[in-house]
């Protein structure tokens, strides 16, 4: 990938696909189950969210990678801005080759210049591997996630 440049840019709903395929091989998605009219009105309601973005990268026009920044309003910190990245993914051809690293540095970019006091993010406790990369890249464990499932 190396000889090729990597371009970030804003997600355009006809990206849809793209990124359903990048959340399959990254395997944030399991294969075949998806149901495009679902990722079609997620995607109106994150574009209703004007802190909230999606980008893509891309090399030689190819979808390789994908993560979603939100930037949130505190009433906390002094009214100052907090970041969350959600849906990290790349190809699996490419991983281990930058693109995470380019993705998560363009988030932390757009988090700084909204004026985000930090950035946080979230890693399945099994992914070892994730956890390497995001420490590398400056993040430090804080604290606890806790979580729970709701049924709709």
């Amino acid at each position: 990938m190396n000889e090729h440049p990597l371009t970030i840019r804003d997600a355009q709903i006809s990206d849809l696909p793209a990124l359903l395929a990048l959340y399959q091989s990254s395997g944030l998605d399991g294969p075949g189950n998806a149901d495009l009219a679902r990722l079609e009105q997620a995607w109106q309601q994150i574009q209703a969210l004007p802190s909230a973005r999606v980008r893509l990268a891309e090399t030689d026009e190819r979808p390789v990678g994908t993560l979603t920044l939100f930037v949130l309003p505190m009433l906390s910190h002094q009214g100052t801005p907090s970041a969350v990245v959600e849906s990290v993914g790349v190809a699996a051809d490419l991983q281990g080759q930058g693109v995470g690293r380019a993705l998560i540095k363009d988030a932390i970019a757009l988090a700084a210049a909204a004026g985000c006091y930090k950035l946080a993010l979230s890693s399945n406790l099994r992914r070892t591997e994730a956890h390497a990369f995001y420490e590398k890249l400056g993040f430090e464990q804080h604290g606890k996630s806790f979580q729970i499932e709701l049924k709709p």
